[in-house]
């Protein structure tokens, strides 16, 4: 059961809905989409991405004026982050938060509750109570505990379940004029939910920072511990244009190109594998290459797989590792949109190329394949023929 984390803009909207309030709030990725939010004296700007203990990493920013909210933006997006969630600022005292969270094991499902909640409720371990569910549960007595109504409480397990949640966090919240204010939620979601439920999906799904540049880490250690050269730099991770590109400077010619035609927003990856890598050492590689491409959340995908013609560099034998990582992801990649377009040459090229192009053909991910008698920046640009400039 992969677990993945909806933004706070989407879990806020759904617990609003289910405790019958109307939610206001922002989700933007730069500064200029503050033109659209008025209505209010003051805001809270946060980071929205994944990211557990942002008040103590500096990543919220309270009472920001209307004038300074695209300051406030760029202060946060200039620290490598690309969702930002904005709300009406919202008073409180801190003895007023509370904390609910609900939950399901191998028992069945389950309600914590603490009447110290905030950014400390971890350290008070002591004040959560645990009410788990049953046929006789007192649901009454629960609500007494909570503030919350009865029905409030079965809203919010209804959504629990028929969203395919593995946890619900509120915390805080407060009780203003009897009802419930949630002002931090955090949901975590089945991702096989995706294709059960019409309550959430890929695009409202956050990952941290830190997340995206694992596939930097790993492709470092592979490097690290292999004669041949590995390397992978992630410079969008929404981005559209994944490059898969083998040495001999290929990489500098494609990234250059991609600017050149006016797409370097989209330009996801950067990096290169040479040095006549084994099978097992490309299929790692590609792995990685793949991660980038199931994370982002682009709505248009196009993997180049390019190289020049190769010296010394087994064709078949690295297009193979590059055939066998496709193939464990052939459906979700298909799912995206994806398609690929190939462009090599070298020893084996007949039949490496002969191979990859049945592979793709198969997994319904065809763009193109082309030999050296093909210009490199020619087969780029069949790659991104029809994307938006």
């Amino acid at each position: 059961m992969p677990r993945k984390k909806l933004s706070e803009y989407k879990s806020k909207a759904l617990v609003n809905n289910a405790l019958g309030n109307p939610y206001v709030g922002w989700s933007v990725k730069e500064s200029d989409d503050t033109e659209k939010i008025s209505g209010f004296d003051s805001y809270v700007v946060k980071v929205d991405q994944a990211i557990k203990g942002r008040f103590k990493k500096g990543l919220v920013l309270l009472d920001v004026k209307s004038d300074g909210l695209k300051s406030a933006v760029n202060e946060l997006t200039g620290k490598g982050y690309s969702s930002v969630l904005i709300e009406p600022y919202f008073e409180h005292s801190n003895d007023a938060e509370r904390y609910l969270f609900i939950s399901r094991d191998r028992e069945g499902y389950y309600f914590a509750f603490s009447e110290k909640g905030g950014v400390n409720v971890e350290e008070n371990p002591e004040s959560i109570q645990k009410f788990r569910l049953g046929d006789d549960f007192d649901w009454s007595n629960l609500a007494k505990i909570t503030g919350i109504s009865e029905q409030n409480l079965q809203s919010l397990l209804k959504l629990f379940k028929d969203s395919y949640f593995v946890s619900l966090e509120i915390n805080p919240f407060v009780i203003e004029d009897g009802k419930v204010k949630p002002l931090d939620v955090a949901i975590e979601v089945d991702d096989a939910g995706l294709y059960f439920t019409n309550n959430w999906n890929y695009d409202d799904t956050r990952k941290a920072k830190s997340q995206v540049r694992e596939a930097e880490e790993q492709v470092r250690i592979l490097n690290d511990n292999s004669p041949a050269s590995f390397s992978l730099s992630v410079l969008n991770p929404e981005g559209s244009i994944f490059l898969l590109l083998s040495g001999g400077g290929a990489s500098i010619v494609i990234a250059d190109e991609v600017h050149n035609l006016g797409l370097g927003d989209e330009l996801a990856n950067y990096g290169e594998y040479s040095g006549n890598p084994n099978s097992e050492e490309t299929y790692l590689y590609t792995k990685q290459i793949i991660r980038l491409i199931l994370d982002s959340k682009s709505k248009q995908k196009v993997l180049f797989v390019g190289g020049a013609v190769a010296n010394f560099t087994d064709i078949a034998k690295t297009f193979s590792g590059i055939i066998r990582a496709l193939d464990e992801s052939a459906d979700l990649l298909r799912d995206q949109n994806l398609k690929v377009y190939v462009r090599r040459g070298g020893p084996n090229q007949e039949i490496g190329l002969r191979r990859i192009e049945e592979a793709l053909k198969g997994y319904g991910i065809f763009g193109g394949v082309y030999d050296p008698s093909t210009s490199i920046t020619k087969a780029l640009s069949y790659a991104l023929e029809g994307f938006n400039k």
